[in-house]
């Protein structure tokens, strides 16, 4: 491995860089290769994302919306206004009350709408996941940065104390002189 790459993990982490996770050594790489860590959730899931999940996604949102529950409602009460009141008038009505055959058709909507939900879910947490992923290498990174100022910020103090205190030494350095002078 890159021997910056190690050098920077044991610095700043105090351990080797094999002892870390596949996450923690690419966070580490992008630090010393100066790359982002940052990502776009989105992007990343659209990447992975088939036609078939694009699909499922588009039917949960539909069927989660009002739009749905306004259509379905009228659909509802059509269906009894037009199997109560107006086909008996002219004709048998296909569907009389107790609506058996609507029963049987909501059975079928909710049979296939639930696990197209539950998929949808089930990418909405992997989402979720990705996200808290990506978060924890973007504040890992951010913690290390931190870290490695922290630590230049210490060497500038201690620079600055040593010239301090050579410039105090001469200065004692300088007065001792006079004081031996002015005592002679």
């Amino acid at each position: 491995m890159d021997q910056k790459v190690t050098q920077l993990a044991e610095q700043l982490l105090k351990s080797g860089f094999d002892n870390f996770s596949e996450r923690e050594r690419r966070v580490i790489t992008s630090i010393a290769r100066r790359h982002h860590v940052t990502r776009n959730v989105n992007q990343a899931l659209a990447e992975r994302q088939t036609l078939s999940d694009h699909l499922a996604d588009r039917v949960a949102r539909f069927g989660g919306s009002w739009t749905f529950i306004v259509i379905f409602s009228g659909v509802l009460v059509a269906w009894a206004v037009l199997n109560t009141m107006t086909l008996p008038r002219y004709f048998q009505a296909f569907d009389p009350y107790p609506y058996i055959f609507l029963n049987l058709i909501l059975s079928m909507v909710a049979a296939l709408q639930a696990p197209i939900i539950l998929m949808s879910q089930n990418r909405q947490a992997m989402r979720d996941r990705l996200a808290a992923s990506l978060d924890y290498e973007v504040n890992l990174k951010a913690e290390i940065e931190i870290m490695a100022l922290h630590e230049k910020l210490d060497q500038i103090r201690v620079g600055h104390l040593e010239e301090l205190v050579r410039a105090l030494q001469e200065q004692v350095g300088v007065a001792t002189e006079l004081i031996k002078k002015i005592a002679d």
